[in-house]
């Protein structure tokens, strides 16, 4: 999906609203041409008169044909999204209605969009850098509070301003070591080396804080993988549809039911997890279950965090004191989740109550203390770091930026560090320079482009 400069002076169009039917659809033209082609079936006042960010009522005609009242948005260049000339028409959400308006605009000249085209004319005509053009992407498919948050702050240039003002430092000793060159005869020294030393580990010190942030921008913006597990009927699958509100997985007596994984959605304080409840994990000869404790074993692998749910009425210390042990060794973050206290042994109680206070108890069957539970499942996400302000990564194309600069960031001081040549300092420089202008598209190729923008909706 690459755009050549012909297509970029097109006018284009699509529906900007989701398909079916609706109460209103809104249809968007941007282009140089966007309200001449709308004036000229268009029956109301004379659009081309008009001031910019005004409504009209009319109706959209097809010759003699009334297609449909309507109301048209206008936006004149360069105030408006793209900074090109943009309409928007709100009709009656009619698929008959929709089609014909599209057909009619195609007709007169316009080009249908391609994904994301209405985006990418807006980064190409500087209305804002790719990072907060991928935001916008972010925006649209934001299903929880946190997710909308870190969306609308990279889109309003939070990140951005952020990176350009690391990549703005390094400029300068940049072109002080490319002037260093130009006098490569003669024994000159424009850029200081204690104090590109001293900027580039500053660099590092900021670059590799983003590069930690990204964990958590990976889980507010995709949702934290969190694993029910236990041994059968310690009350997995009731914790589920507890949580849930509804009866997502059977519930039965029966040891084993769960034989492969049920996964299902939360929001819980503005963040979405994934819950999974999985197969009992005990020794089976049954080949059905045994492949569903195996699955169970993977899911807890690749988990960001496992509910580690016991029956206090059929267990004892030694058997959790092993469980959490293994759990330990595993090294995903974990929550002592000790199930059925309504039925307790008050002797265990009292022993998890000493030897691991960090025990939560509960009674699923009863929805008992889940509030609680909830609460220290957000304790484990640490959100504290994104709502403090700081800028937090969400996207993997930053993060492998990111990560690219920090080697060669590393690079630079190993050249400082042997002594290196100027000319072998300036390209590591200009590497640094290069993955930072990536992410905020001040380097940027046609593939690069149709990889991000592909995967916009068409009328966005």
């Amino acid at each position: 999906m690459s755009f050549s400069l012909s297509e970029q002076n097109d006018t284009i169009i699509a529906l900007a609203t989701p398909q079916g039917v609706g109460a209103i659809a809104v249809i968007r033209l941007s282009g140089k041409d966007a309200i001449t082609l709308t004036n000229d079936v268009f029956f109301g006042k004379n659009l081309e008169k008009q001031d910019s960010h005004t409504i009209h009522f009319g109706t959209i005609r097809d010759g003699e044909k009334i297609i449909d009242e309507v109301l048209v948005s206008l936006f004149i260049a360069p105030k408006s999204f793209t900074k090109e000339n943009v309409v928007e028409i709100s009709t009656h959400g009619s698929s008959y209605i929709i089609n014909q308006v599209l057909k009619l605009f195609i007709r007169k000249g316009a080009r249908p969009a391609k994904p994301g085209e209405f985006t990418q004319r807006a980064f190409l005509n500087g209305q804002f850098d790719l990072a907060q053009a991928e935001a916008v992407a972010d925006l649209i498919h934001a299903d929880s509070e946190t997710s909308h948050q870190a969306a609308l702050s990279q889109m309003r240039g939070g990140f951005s301003s952020e990176i350009q003002e690391l990549r703005s430092r390094l400029i300068h000793f940049a072109s002080m070591i490319e002037l260093e060159l130009d006098f490569g005869e003669e024994d000159v020294e424009f850029a200081s080396r204690g104090e590109l030393r001293t900027l580039v580990e500053r660099l590092l010190r900021v670059v590799e804080e983003l590069i930690l942030s990204f964990d958590l921008g990976n889980v507010i913006k995709n949702g934290v993988p969190t694993v029910i597990a236990g041994k059968p009927n310690a009350g997995k699958s009731t914790l589920l549809n507890a949580l849930l509100n509804e009866e997502k997985a059977i519930v039965s007596e029966i040891a084993g039911t769960t034989r492969d994984f049920i996964e299902d959605e939360i929001n819980i304080g503005g963040v979405i997890f994934r819950f999974i409840d999985t197969a009992g994990l005990r020794e089976t000869t049954d080949t059905i279950e045994a492949i569903g404790v195996s699955r169970t074993q993977e899911k807890m692998k690749s988990a960001s965090l496992i509910l580690y749910l016991f029956d206090l009425g059929d267990t004892d210390l030694v058997e959790i004191n092993r469980d959490v042990n293994k759990l330990e060794n595993q090294g995903v973050p974990f929550l002592k989740v000790a199930n059925k206290v309504d039925k307790g042994n008050t002797e265990l109680i009292s022993e998890l109550k000493e030897k691991h206070p960090d025990t939560i108890f509960i009674s699923a069957g009863k929805k008992e203390n889940l509030e609680d539970l909830k609460a220290r499942i957000l304790v484990l996400v640490n959100l504290d770091k994104f709502r403090t302000g700081n800028t937090v990564v969400t996207n993997v194309r930053h993060y492998d930026s990111l990560v690219k600069t920090r080697e060669s960031l590393l690079d630079i001081l190993g050249g400082l560090d042997n002594q290196v040549t100027n000319d072998f300092v300036a390209m590591d420089i200009r590497r640094s320079l290069h993955f930072l202008g990536e992410i905020t598209g001040e380097i940027t190729t046609d593939d690069l482009l149709e990889n991000i923008f592909r995967n916009f909706c068409i009328g966005k």
